[in-house]
């Protein structure tokens, strides 16, 4: 729970405000799970917690490690369904993506969760645990962590923004809101609620520069195309004025990968406060994409660097 849930819980459990704080200290940053080692907790309030809550992490049911670092857990939610979290190591930092979502419903062409269908929004508590799971595992710090795994995290808009409090909360997680990230398929409506209830990162999955093209690869976009996306984004960037708005354009070879395709997005984006995240797609059974060539992805890049956006 949120500072602000934890306070009215403890007040329904004939407690002080301040306990809200001491829990989450506890869960948080000394990373305790079990109430009975909560040794500044009467043992009277020790037995009130034991008796209307519980601190179990979800089961870990696979876990990867690659030679650069990289980790990633098959996390169980319970019903049958399983979602990923992945840790990916650099010089300076340790990025934690998250799901927010057991399956997704955009059915995104080119993701192999959409293939899966959309079973269940995650609670606040499922989110957060798998920040906690790889915490314990990692060697390193987590400083980022960005909701670009399972699911679209604007669907599941309350329960993601919960954990978010959690996040950057300093009786919490810690983190600056700068190394929090969202990322959505375009759910235009919720951007301006977004910047006003969370202040965090935006990163938009654009991954076509005509409506034509989005409508296959991203359907969402025949509810809330383009123009209408990047109006919600350009918002989105005027309340929080510092922030820029990522997009993510996965490579797709002969598909959004020509110089004319790195022209319009030059023309989109151009002017605006916007960088741009090309990612090279990763294969995977039953899909008939494939990965944009080195240079391919090199002569796109020339173009947008060429024209002021990276």
């Amino acid at each position: 729970m949120p500072n602000a849930e934890l306070v009215e819980f403890f007040d329904e459990l004939g407690e002080k405000p301040f306990r809200a704080r001491q829990l989450m200290q506890w869960l948080y940053q000394r990373r305790v799970l079990d109430f009975d080692a909560m040794t500044d907790l009467s043992r009277s309030l020790r037995a009130k917690l034991h008796s209307s809550a519980c601190l179990e992490l979800p089961a870990v049911l696979s876990r990867e490690n690659s030679r650069d670092g990289t980790q990633k857990w098959l996390i169980d939610v319970g019903g049958g369904q399983a979602v990923e979290a992945v840790f990916i190591p650099e010089p300076n930092r340790g990025t934690l993506c998250i799901s927010s979502q057991a399956g997704c419903a955009i059915d995104c062409a080119f993701c192999a969760t959409g293939r899966q269908g959309f079973n269940r929004n995650l609670s606040a508590t499922e989110i957060l645990a798998q920040v906690l799971i790889a915490r314990d595992a990692v060697p390193s710090e987590i400083t980022n962590v960005v909701f670009m795994g399972m699911g679209e995290p604007l669907a599941n808009y309350d329960n993601v923004l919960r954990a978010v409090q959690i996040l950057v909360d300093d009786f919490g997680f810690g983190l600056s809101r700068r190394r929090v990230t969202i990322s959505t398929s375009g759910l235009a409506p919720q951007l301006l609620r977004l910047a006003r209830d969370c202040n965090v990162a935006l990163a938009v999955s654009l991954h076509a520069t005509t409506d034509a093209l989005r409508n296959q690869l991203v359907p969402i976009n025949r509810v809330h195309p383009i123009d209408k996306l990047l109006d919600a984004c350009w918002q989105y960037a005027e309340v929080l004025a510092s922030r820029q708005v990522t997009f993510e354009y996965v490579m797709l070879a002969d598909v959004n990968d020509s110089a004319a395709d790195a022209r319009r997005l030059v023309s989109l984006l151009r002017g605006r406060p916007a960088k741009v995240n090309l990612i090279p797609f990763n294969p995977f059974p039953g899909v008939d994409f494939t990965c944009s060539r080195a240079d391919v992805i090199d002569r796109f890049t020339r173009i947008l660097r060429d024209n002021g956006i990276v």
